[in-house]
Parts: structure tokens; C-alpha cells; sequence
């Protein structure tokens, strides 16, 4: 091997080392995430720079930080690194390549993914999906996870985000609480117990704005899932802003109702997220492409001005 070829190919210990420090932002949690020292960490990093004769780091007071060229060079080691992972897991386990492990957000996953399951289950048979519910962003290497359904911004550091579908939400309440508490204008709304998702901290402060009314809100009941919340409403603890297609059912039965009917956009969408190491994995490719046509159908069938 040239000296050329050996600076190209530094060891996979210096590698995760460096890795480690790029994503916690510190010598001594990559130390504790690796099991090494802190100093074992540090003669790493340093034969990593000496290697390749750029300086990967900032080191100061408060810690470290990467330089440009550090930022530039961690986002392709995190996928290298990824990739490698991937395929030692694939040689380990011969049914790893059929297998999608999916990380889905409870309430979407109940009410909207898994209906629509039968479907890719018929088409697939060959393939097995583990599921488990998450909220939020994690670390896909570290859960094991090819791929997760997210609501948010396209921002997932180190993956790849495919836009499945944006939401709708509007206020709602029981009907019976709507009867004792009439709403003639959006501004009524803001005099009601409102009731808040941890998630969306925001939520409330967004529609008002899309009446154009910028109002401060009293802080109210604030719960961790939509299943909460919807319950607290048919309760009649008040109103919550919610996406109408996941309480499709409690508005047919009349269990909610719209408190004002004014549905608006919500900042966040849906996606479906896989880390960069899995974006051609056979099975997330299938998972995908088949989650964005039941998104496009849905949204087909629930547009009315697309039927025209």
C-alpha cells in the first residue's frame, strides 16, 4: 500500500472515535459511548489529524467543535461508518436483507399506517416489518431503525427525508361543550379552556395567526399524545387543536365537533426518514415508494376540489 493510499484509509478505530466526538460534542461522552478513556479517545482524534494533515476540531474553554472541514468530513463518515454497520449486520443474520425495521409515531401509525398495512403485506410477503413507536428524533444506528415516520420539518441530520403529506388541523371539542360554550368567531376560541400537545408548543399560536389575530394565550392542560387529547375533549375539558384526518372517526360519530370551522395548514409535515447508510436498502426502497402512493391516494380522496 503507497503512503497516499494509507492516508486514504485511516483505521476504523480512529474513525469512530472522531465520529463519536463529532455527534455528542465531547471527548469525555464519546469516551463513555465507546467504553475507552478519555485519553484513548484524544490519541485517536489527534493520529486522525496528523494523518490527514487538517485540523478536524476547535478546542477551547468550553469544549469542542468542529471546523468546516471537520463538519464536511464527519457527515461522510457518519454514512461511511453507517454503510459498514449495515452490511456486517447483513452477513450476521441472513434474513436481516427481508427484514424493515419501521419506527412510527403512535397515533399516525394506529390510526393512519396500519389500516393501510394489508396492502404492502399482500404485494411483499417476503418481507417482515419489526414495528416500535417513536417521537422525535433518535439515532438510527444506535435503535437498530431502517427507517421512521416523522412529523416536523425535513431536517433529520444525517438521513434522507421523503415528504409523504402535510395536515390540517382545527379546533374541536364535544358537543356538548360547544352547547355550553358558544363560539361565533375565531377570537371566542381564545376564551375557552385550550387544551395543548407537549410536541407543538406552538400549534395554538399558528392558527389564531391564520385568522390574522395575534392573542396571548393563558397556559392550559398540556398532554404527550393525541389519543390524550382527543379523550380530554370528548371528557369536555375543553378544545384542542387537532389533525382532522386522525380523528376522522370521532367526527362521524359526532363524539368531536368543530368548535369553529376553520381548518388551516399546519406548519409540520409528514415524512418518512431513513439514515443515509439505508436510503437503497431493499426494503426501505419498497416502503417507501408504496408509502408515497397511499399518501397521494389519500389525498386524492379526501380533496374534493380533485374529484371536480
Amino acid at each position: 500500500m503507497t503512503p497516499l493510499s494509507r492516508k486514504l484509509l485511516p483505521s476504523t478505530s480512529a474513525l469512530a472515535a472522531f465520529d463519536s466526538v463529532a455527534r455528542l460534542g465531547s471527548f469525555s461522552l464519546a469516551a463513555e459511548e465507546l467504553a475507552l478513556t478519555q485519553g484513548a479517545i484524544s490519541r485517536q482524534v489527534m493520529s486522525l489529524e496528523e494523518l490527514l494533515g487538517v485540523r478536524l476540531f476547535e478546542r477551547g474553554a468550553r469544549g469542542v467543535r468542529l471546523t468546516s472541514e471537520g463538519q464536511t468530513y464527519a457527515k461522510s463518515v457518519a454514512a461511511a461508518l453507517g454503510e459498514i454497520r449495515s452490511a456486517s449486520l447483513q452477513v450476521m443474520t441472513k434474513t436481516h436483507g427481508n427484514t424493515l425495521n419501521l419506527a412510527m409515531l403512535p397515533t399516525f401509525g394506529t390510526r393512519w399506517l396500519l389500516p393501510r398495512i394489508p396492502d404492502f403485506v399482500a404485494s411483499h410477503p417476503e418481507i417482515t416489518i419489526n414495528f416500535a413507536t417513536r417521537i422525535g428524533q433518535f439515532d438510527f444506528d444506535r435503535e437498530q431503525i431502517d427507517m421512521a415516520i416523522h412529523i416536523g420539518q425535513a431536517d433529520w441530520p444525517g438521513a434522507e427525508s421523503t415528504f409523504l403529506m402535510q395536515e390540517m388541523v382545527a379546533p374541536v371539542c364535544s358537543p356538548e361543550f360547544l352547547n355550553s360554550h358558544p363560539v361565533a368567531t375565531g377570537r371566542d376560541v381564545a376564551s375557552l379552556p385550550l387544551l395543548h400537545m407537549a410536541s407543538r408548543p406552538g400549534a395554538w399560536d399558528h392558527w389564531f395567526q391564520s385568522l390574522g389575530l395575534a392573542i396571548s394565550l393563558p397556559q392550559g392542560m398540556r398532554f404527550e399524545q393525541f389519543s390524550s387529547v382527543a379523550q380530554a375533549c370528548i371528557a369536555g375539558l375543553g378544545v384542542a387543536l387537532m389533525p382532522l384526518f386522525l380523528i376522522e372517526n370521532e367526527l362521524k360519530s359526532r363524539q368531536l365537533v368543530k368548535a369553529f370551522d376553520h381548518p388551516a395548514k399546519s406548519p409540520s409535515s409528514y415524512y418518512a426518514v431513513a439514515p443515509l447508510s439505508r436510503v437503497n436498502h431493499g426494503p426501505v426502497v419498497l416502503f417507501r415508494d408504496w408509502l408515497v402512493r397511499q399518501a397521494e391516494a389519500y389525498r386524492v380522496s379526501s380533496d374534493p376540489s380533485l374529484h371536480k
